[in-house]
């Protein structure tokens, strides 16, 4: 029988995880600058979870989520997104007590979703996230925004495009509601059964409808703008003045509503417009959640955050033709004729490793020529040939690839000389 990695997964193999290292570090270095510290929570949660915090009239709810009984007829869930867990930790240890608000947090590791396989999207995908948990003034929904666009514009990309939209507090949505219901409902009937269950319960999330987008109805649906509290236009108005401070240019879109049933007020999409990209054009989402805590058990505190796939960050990438400066260089290779020789190369190896230099060697027996190969296939920047002769003289020439300049130097100079020319 012959094994294959399972539908909608893939293998990572050597030569690509420098891109992912590259990007990782990258996100680190700019949590840190930012002040979002990591939070790692687990794999799995208690369904329930789920249902109460990203919203049971989702399809990632309904449709995508991995879930099964524990050997305790526990009901439990591969996480499907980052925001649930962190805020049911930030709950469970009692963040909010923290003297330090808001608590900025940062997350990264594999979700799962059981969704259709397309290009950059998988079942089990590596997310990036940050919830901003503490605070309701809308410069922190800027400072958030400013992040995710600081990541694409960091590792390269230009062809970038940030929508934003409110989408108001609880009386705003009661309103906007109503006059979904009344535009729709007399021809609910041509829509999807999704759409059809969620007309009473949730009639936002019809316009989130991936089946039923190209219906006429969609283009027509009332403007959430339209029905926003005088205290929501002004907090939206607040957060794009922060925007144009920090110079960051958006465009405002009504119809933008996010996949997810916890939010309010602010949400927005980077998007991108690089022509190779494909027809999913969302690189990451996020907005603003007053209420999750309190769904979740927790004190009635506001947060905000995103999140975003490595893995459509490294095709967008790739659509734009950037190359990731990443660092997978070696230092030394080793080249030895015969077994003392062997044993002498080995001896070496630990030295320079203990060193923080990186050094290598033939472990298959192959011919000289063929390690000299190998050296240059591994873009190695010195080869140390070391036979009979530098055995008994105790030293062996230094050969630069890039040059072809060679030095004898004794074997107990090697580190010392590597370290002043790597």
């Amino acid at each position: 029988m012959a094994f294959k990695v399972p539908r909608g997964t893939q293998d990572i193999l050597p030569e690509q995880t420098p891109k992912w290292q590259k990007v990782e570090s990258i996100l680190r270095q700019l949590t840190h600058v930012y002040r979002y510290k990591e939070i790692r929570t687990p794999i799995f949660e208690q369904t329930e979870l789920f249902q109460r915090g990203v919203g049971d009239t989702t399809d990632i709810v309904q449709k995508e989520m991995y879930t099964f009984d524990d050997r305790g007829g526990r009901s439990l869930t591969l996480r499907p997104e980052g925001t649930a867990s962190s805020v049911r930790a930030y709950v469970e240890h009692k963040m909010f007590g923290s003297p330090d608000q808001p608590v900025k947090l940062s997350y990264m590791g594999p979700m799962f979703r059981y969704e259709r396989q397309q290009a950059g999207r998988y079942r089990q995908f590596v997310q990036f996230g940050v919830e901003a948990i503490g605070s309701s003034d809308p410069a922190i929904d800027a400072e958030v925004i400013s992040l995710a666009m600081d990541i694409y514009q960091t590792v390269g990309l230009k062809d970038l495009k940030l929508v934003i939209n409110s989408l108001g507090d609880k009386e705003t949505r009661e309103a906007h509601k109503t006059a979904l219901i009344q535009h729709f409902e007399p021809s609910i009937s041509e829509f999807c059964s999704d759409c059809q269950n969620r007309l009473a319960k949730n009639p936002l999330r019809i316009l989130d409808c991936k089946k039923d987008h190209e219906h006429p109805l969609m283009k027509t649906a009332p403007a959430l703008t339209d029905y926003l509290t005088e205290s929501s236009a002004q907090y939206f108005a607040d957060v794009k003045k922060y925007l144009d401070t920090l110079g960051i240019t958006y465009v405002v879109d009504p119809n933008l509503v996010r996949g997810l049933d916890y939010y309010n007020h602010t949400a927005f999409e980077i998007m991108s417009t690089s022509e190779g990209f494909g027809a999913i054009t969302t690189l990451c989402g996020g907005g603003r959640y007053n209420g999750l805590v309190e769904d979740i058990g927790g004190p009635d505190v506001p947060g905000i955050g995103f999140a975003m796939s490595i893995e459509r960050l490294l095709l967008a990438l790739e659509a734009e033709g950037v190359e990731l400066d990443v660092e997978d260089h070696l230092d030394i290779y080793l080249v030895a004729m015969g077994d003392e020789a062997k044993l002498k190369s080995a001896e070496l190896l630990s030295t320079f490793r203990a060193k923080g230099i990186s050094a290598d060697m033939d472990y298959v027996d192959r011919k000289m020529k063929a390690q000299m190969k190998s050296a240059d296939r591994l873009s190695a920047k010195f080869v140390l040939v070391i036979g009979e002769s530098e055995l008994e003289e105790m030293s062996v020439n230094v050969k630069e690839m890039e040059t072809g300049n060679q030095e004898k130097v004794p074997f107990s100079d090697l580190v010392n000389y590597v370290l002043e020319h790597k």
